[in-house]
């Protein structure tokens, strides 16, 4: 059956001993008061949280989903009550503006919260976190009276958010949406069309369900260039605040799913829905960019917190399952057969979901660091880096994160055999929970372009190269350290591939129009593992310090990744040399 333990020891390590978190929350006015002792405390009240309340919930919300009739969506048994729980325990304000009566936590440290509500609850969780990414738009970008008016009520979980961009025609290609947005004389905007895909768009948790929906007014540019963001409420709100009318927005249906069940996928209609403007009219891609980086890594850690817990299980079944004797000799001699966690390809499948697991939670924490940098910090210079470092990182991340998390996923149902492919074990489930982070918030591919096209190949490889610097910098000034003795000349020889992997992008690029895409997601893998292997190595550095079995794994498991997973990087390399010639051959009619 399903196991989860919170794993705070690690993210404890990772947040003090490899970041010293503490000292950057002390360097910012806005984080400033926020300590080790109280960030170790929200994780572990975070902990209890999901252990006790998301995760009693998560095979039957899976097998009971949500339910459609007539407008009205129902969620499974359970979900209404924890989802209320959450809120009036300030979950669902964690990280929100403490000015309209969110939490103010950083970002370095929500990562970890939101890292364990997917491993307990995906379903569950992501109404939460498409109401916060709601959060992060209004507070960047709406009006006064707008953010006074909606924030606190969805900080609180008296109401919700969701966003509204996919269209059945135009998914990546916003540029082709056709919902409308007619002015109105009282300044607000009567919006008509059909969004489909949205997380959250009907439920039964509260009394209110705000959407924020792209659309085109009368007048608007062409393409991408014309689109504006608008704030439609399901239900109108009164000048004291309260509940009003209804307003024009109903669920015309949802979608039947491969996973995440409990998650209400709504197809919603606006008929003339009232709306007011966010933003500047035809900013509305702008605004909503404001929120993507920090969704983007929200969704890859859907595939890190499913692939955490698809692991705790898998070891558990490992160390209770008997099957078979050691090559070595028996090692459960009072019993007919040792536990299957002695069988070498059985440690190879458990080594390679801990080491990209414990891999992925060291980039989101230094995600979640340079979010807090770009967000908070008065250094200008530190500022400009951060920024630099999220825009670079974060189509790696949530690309990386989920592959990985399928993966890890797969892995671990290989690690249960026969009851492994079996509904009341829980692994198919997660398997099937976490193919679907690698499609939405901008598939994988779309997250390979943006990375190869966007980051990299338009301003001539400037940011990677940046990037490698840095990484090169660092190993310099501990080269000399024991501790890295095995894993420096991997590190200097990863750090050249990427290079080398960068350079070939450029080159193909300039000379052929279909390289970028026949080279990006070989490139964002490459990139991955690469970044993996750094923050392996300062992982690797800082356990060396401790005489504890958590320091003596770290450096076991680091030293399996630049063995066993940091190989894959020399592939990817001769993949992308290939270049496009083979891919882009057959005419269409000839597949």
């Amino acid at each position: 059956m399903a196991t989860y333990k919170a794993p705070l020891d690690d993210m404890r390590f990772i947040l003090h001993d490899v970041f010293d978190a503490e000292t950057l929350w002390a360097s910012m006015p806005a984080t400033a008061e926020v300590s080790r002792d109280l960030a170790d405390a929200v994780l572990e009240e975070a902990g209890k949280m999901v252990e006790g309340v998301m995760l009693p919930l998560n095979r039957s919300g899976d097998e009971e989903g949500c339910t459609w009739n007539d407008t009205v969506v129902t969620t499974p048994k359970g979900f209404k009550e924890a989802f209320r729980m959450m809120a009036e325990n300030g979950w669902t304000a964690l990280s929100g503006n403490p000015e309209y009566g969110g939490q103010g936590m950083p970002k370095m440290l929500a990562v970890l919260f939101e890292e364990m509500m997917h491993s307990g609850n995906t379903s569950l969780a992501l109404y939460t976190l498409l109401s916060n990414g709601a959060c992060l738009c209004l507070d960047a970008h709406a009006t006064e009276a707008l953010k006074s008016t909606y924030l606190p009520k969805i900080y609180s979980g008296e109401w919700s958010g969701t966003m509204c961009l996919t269209e059945p025609h135009s998914g990546t290609d916003l540029g082709i949406l056709r919902t409308k947005a007619e002015p109105q004389a009282d300044g607000s905007y009567a919006v008509t069309g059909t969004k489909i895909f949205i997380t959250g768009g009907e439920h039964d948790f509260n009394d209110n369900i705000i959407h924020l929906v792209l659309a085109k007014l009368p007048d608007a540019p062409a393409g991408s260039k014309g689109i504006s963001l608008f704030l439609v409420p399901k239900f109108l709100v009164n000048d004291d605040g309260s509940v009003g009318e209804r307003n024009g927005v109903t669920c015309g249906s949802i979608e039947h799913k491969m996973g995440i069940k409990g998650s209400a996928t709504c197809v919603m209609n606006f008929d003339g829905a009232k709306g007011w403007l966010i933003g500047e009219a035809n900013q509305g891609l702008a605004c909503m960019f404001t929120m993507m980086n920090y969704e983007r890594v929200s969704i890859g850690l859907q595939g890190l917190g499913l692939g955490e817990i698809a692991y705790q299980s898998a070891v558990e079944y490992a160390r209770d399952r008997l099957q078979g004797r050691a090559a070595g000799g028996a090692q459960n001699p009072n019993g007919n057969a040792d536990p299957i966690i002695v069988h070498g390809d059985v440690r190879r499948m458990l080594m390679t979901m801990r080491a990209l697991n414990e891999g992925g939670r060291a980039l989101s924490a230094y995600l979640g660091m340079q979010l807090d940098i770009a967000k908070f910090s008065d250094d200008a210079a530190a500022k400009a880096h951060a920024e630099d470092r999220v825009a670079l990182l974060t189509p790696v991340a949530k690309a990386f994160f989920t592959d990985r998390g399928l993966e890890t996923c797969v892995i671990g149902q290989q690690v249960f055999g026969g009851h492994g492919y079996i509904r009341e074990w829980g692994m198919e489930q997660f398997v099937r929970d976490a193919r679907i982070a690698q499609i939405y918030e901008g598939t994988n591919g779309i997250q390979a372009l943006d990375l190869a096209g966007r980051k990299v190949a338009r301003n001539g490889g400037q940011s990677a190269a940046a990037f490698v610097a840095e990484v090169r910098e660092w190993l310099a000034g501990v080269a000399d350290q024991p501790a890295l003795a095995e894993v420096k000349a991997p590190l200097e020889n990863a750090l050249a591939l990427l290079e080398e992997g960068t350079a070939t992008l450029l080159t193909q690029a300039g000379n052929d129009p279909d390289a970028v895409n026949a080279l990006a997601v070989e490139y964002l893998d490459l990139f991955g593992l690469v970044t993996y292997a750094w923050l392996w190595a300062r992982m690797m550095l800082v356990a060396a310090g401790r005489d504890d079995k958590l320091g003596q794994g770290k450096q076991v498991v680091g030293r399996f990744f630049f063995e066993r997973l940091l190989p894959r990087a020399e592939t990817l390399l001769k993949q992308m040399q290939a270049g496009s010639r083979t891919m882009m051959t057959l005419a269409a009619e000839d597949f």
